[in-house]
């Protein structure tokens, strides 16, 4: 890993260098993601089946690419007792969750007497985007497609890659419906996303994009903004953890280790630490913790690009660097965590104390793991059953509330000179009743 030291030359010099560093900006990544999209965009199924077959080897015909009820059927005989009860387990926290997130109708009275509220509908049709590549993530149906179940949205549309064999996973398989799928497509990458922005023949678009996934998949998402909602930029993983000298190393190092291990090479893990002797004990057990990881190819690799270990000179200056960086997920093992945290106002994610490890939020504790990656924790919240919600304002006026509020009607308008705005107003209080339609004329 990476050491910087507050006491050592050139060490302001890289923080800001780590400040400004994002896996959501990629100017190569970019280009071939809009080349994606066009194409998408353009030919429709005959893309999506080409760029299947380029990225992930299975050679697919258009009637191919939606799961089947056959291969639903069989994830479900598949699926053992373990995994069912595991699932139901996590379910049962997330769906508790995510009901006290959700956004109810009101309404009250203005100083003119008008009434005015908000009311939430669920997006009809949302598109959730799952992860597949080298590691399955089962937990990730759970973290978005139940949170749009509990939501209320009747339409809820999965794309996840499949194998060389057009297979997917049927652990995943089994989550997705479980939590509450309404339809499965084996479509990945950028070209996924174009398909339920701008609909093919086979995949109808959707009103509103969810998921976390690689670089091509943030970016197409980003890209997309305007011609399909999303909920935020869910990237390559993150974590950091905010320690001081009462932190056991080995949890840090662990910690760190496992969220190194998804596979991109993109992800990003910092230790953020005032202790030397902290920094000096992580190392060791990362030394001593990695031989023994299945993936520890995976973990090397991003380790290197992206695995950060900075002494800095107290713990506030920690906490000031970690608003800075707006983590995915922040571990605060400090004595008086709550406290620490209480100044952390970036992260998707707090974790406090040292029984509190990453891992519960990635799969059990019940709130979404979808967060905001790169920096966009400064602008962007995690993912809550709120966003699969659409928010519209109501007002309703009777002739005495509009009579109070025709001279500020007036006066604005005037300012404005949209003379057409206060006539609109000002005529319904010209007579005792509004006009009424006649009957239809037929046209000869």
């Amino acid at each position: 890993m990476n050491v910087i030291r507050h006491h050592e030359p050139g060490y302001a010099a890289a923080i800001e260098a780590l400040v400004r560093g994002t896996s959501l900006f990629d100017a190569e990544v970019e280009a071939r993601t809009r080349e994606i999209l066009r194409a998408v965009a353009e030919r429709g199924d005959a893309a999506l089946c080409e760029l299947t077959r380029r990225f992930d080897g299975a050679d697919l015909r258009p009637d191919q690419l939606a799961v089947t009820r056959a291969e639903l059927f069989q994830a479900s005989v598949q699926a053992g007792p373990e995994l069912r009860r595991t699932l139901a387990l996590a379910a049962r926290n997330i769906e508790r969750f995510s009901r006290r997130g959700l956004r109810r109708d009101w309404t009250l009275r203005n100083a003119q007497g008008g009434r005015v509220g908000e009311k939430f509908d669920p997006f009809e049709r949302v598109g959730i985007y799952i992860p597949g590549g080298t590691a399955p993530l089962v937990s990730t149906a759970l973290m978005t497609v139940l949170v749009a179940r509990v939501a209320g949205c009747p339409q809820i549309v999965v794309c996840t890659p499949c194998d060389a064999r057009g297979a997917i996973n049927p652990n995943l398989l089994f989550a997705a419906r479980l939590a509450g799928a309404t339809e499965i497509y084996r479509v990945g990458g950028a070209q996924a996303v174009a398909a339920l922005a701008c609909g093919t023949a086979t995949i109808a678009p959707v009103q509103k994009i969810f998921g976390p996934g690689n670089a091509y998949v943030v970016t197409a998402k980003r890209l997309l903004v305007g011609r399909v909602a999303i909920d935020l930029l869910p990237g390559p993983s993150e974590v950091l953890v905010l320690a001081d000298d009462s932190a056991p190393p080995a949890f840090v190092a662990a910690d760190l280790l496992a969220q190194a291990e998804h596979g991109s090479g993109h992800e990003r893990v910092w230790l953020i630490t005032p202790s030397a002797r902290l920094l000096r004990a992580v190392r060791a057990e990362i030394a001593r913790q990695l031989p023994a990881l299945s993936r520890r190819t995976f973990v090397e690799r991003a380790l290197e690009r992206g695995g950060w270990l900075i002494q800095v000179r107290s713990l506030a200056e920690g906490v000031a660097l970690v608003n800075r960086l707006a983590p995915e997920h922040c571990e605060v093992m400090t004595r008086q965590p709550a406290r620490v945290a209480a100044g952390i106002r970036t992260a998707g994610a707090l974790f406090l104390g040292p029984w509190t490890p990453t891992v519960l939020g990635d799969y059990l504790a019940g709130p979404s793991h979808t967060l905001p990656t790169g920096g966009a924790g400064r602008s962007f919240a995690g993912l809550t059953v709120d966003q699969f919600q659409r928010r519209t304002s109501v007002v309703a006026y009777d002739r005495a509330a509009l009579r109070r509020s025709l001279a500020a009607v007036q006066t604005l308008a005037g300012i404005e000179g949209l003379d057409a705005h206060a006539r609109s107003a000002a005529l319904r209080l010209e007579t005792r009743r509004p006009a009424r339609a006649g009957p239809r004329s037929r046209t000869p």
